[in-house]
């Protein structure tokens, strides 16, 4: 077990975020430079984790932190729920990529890249973490788009992405750019969704329980080509057009030809081109104004394949029945002079409404409440 206490995390620039009217007591450091809604506030939950990625809450209050690159799961407890974890532990380390996290009936379920493992009972032992169980270790080895978002569905499944391991290919009948899901055991693997680049975020709409997923377009079309995609899954066996279509009509330059867009399932939303699109929630809490009930955030982690980057904030997206409309920043600021010190990675509604934002490049988590009246 690795502990990692707390420390001083120094930003440069003025708060930006306004509060107006009488508000709670602020927890928290506030994190300055990034521009919020008026009523909104920021502040720091936690740091020390490192490259902070995929966020999942534990029955008694633990909030799990995956990996991408450190190769940890980190275990965050905030002992007097004031918004401010207390402690930061590793209660797991080299593994191979646990970006995945998620939470079922006191167990932990981890993500690696070729495998999924299990840690049972964990809250209750978390200075003293059990061995794993593995669930299955039957996934594709390649790291190209191998990290992992995972869930748990209404059904009761566990569904896992497995992304394109290239920038654009065809998979064929490979096991690539597909959501599977299976039964928590790992039993029972099926085929959710195919023509999926690399999707590293989905949740199920609260009272359609439909899943809603990002997927990240293609390198190499230009700056403002291709978007990436928020898509509607309301059922299983769709197709969503990679690699031969992007966006809404985007015929691929190499594998258009072979196949047409309107043979696909449109796109729900497009988002910017390269943001980088990841962790995304519907808000299910009631501390935000009642307009921001059942929108989606979406964590945009930031482009790379763009002369000028784009991304590197959170937005969100009203969803009307089956249309998605009203895209919007959300919260930025962690662009500066074109370039980026920190990047969101997930998103994550807290029971009490805040919701929380990782950042995997600061290694941080963030805390986002309403101060307003």
């Amino acid at each position: 077990m690795i502990r990692l206490r707390r420390r001083a995390l120094t930003l440069a620039l003025l708060t930006l975020s306004a509060v107006g009217g009488s508000c709670r007591p602020a927890q928290g450091k506030p994190v300055e430079g990034i521009r919020l809604p008026e009523g909104f506030r920021i502040a720091l939950y936690a740091e020390g984790v490192k490259n902070a990625r995929q966020m999942a809450l534990g029955a008694k209050g633990t909030l799990f932190v995956g990996s991408l690159r450190a190769g940890r799961v980190h275990a965050l407890v905030d002992r007097d729920r004031d918004g401010d974890a207390d402690e930061v532990l590793a209660i797991a380390s080299g593994l191979d990529g646990p970006s995945g996290v998620a939470f079922r009936q006191g167990s932990l379920y981890v993500a690696e890249v070729s495998r999924i493992l299990r840690y049972d009972d964990i809250e209750s032992r978390l200075g003293d973490p059990p061995r794993p169980v593995t669930v299955t270790d039957t996934l594709p080895k390649e790291h190209h788009h191998g990290w992992k978002f995972i869930a748990f569905g209404p059904d009761g499944l566990l569904y896992v992405p497995v992304g394109a391991p290239c920038n654009v290919c065809d998979p064929g009948d490979h096991p690539y750019g597909r959501l599977f899901r299976m039964k928590p055991d790992g039993s029972d693997r099926e085929v959710f969704a195919l023509g999926i680049r690399n999707s590293e975020g989905f949740d199920w709409h609260p009272t359609t329980k439909e899943l809603w997923f990002t997927d990240n377009g293609r390198d190499w079309l230009g700056d403002d080509l291709p978007p990436d995609e928020l898509n509607r899954a309301p059922r299983a066996g769709l197709h969503f057009g990679f690699p031969f279509c992007h966006g809404t009509d985007i015929a691929d330059p190499e594998f258009g030809a072979k196949r047409p867009c309107k043979e696909f399932v449109p796109v729900a939303a497009e988002l910017g081109p390269h943001v980088a699109a990841l962790g995304m929630e519907f808000y299910r809490g009631t501390m935000f104004p009642k307009e921001y009930r059942n929108r989606i955030f979406i964590a945009e982690h930031g482009s790379w394949n763009r002369t000028e980057p784009i991304g590197y904030r959170v937005t969100t997206v009203t969803v009307d029945g089956e249309r998605a409309r009203d895209y919007q920043v959300f919260a930025e600021g962690w662009l500066r002079g074109g370039r980026g010190w920190g990047r969101p990675a997930d998103v994550l509604v807290m029971p009490d409404g805040a919701l929380l934002v990782s950042d995997d490049e600061r290694g941080a988590i963030y805390r986002i409440t309403w101060e307003g009246d």
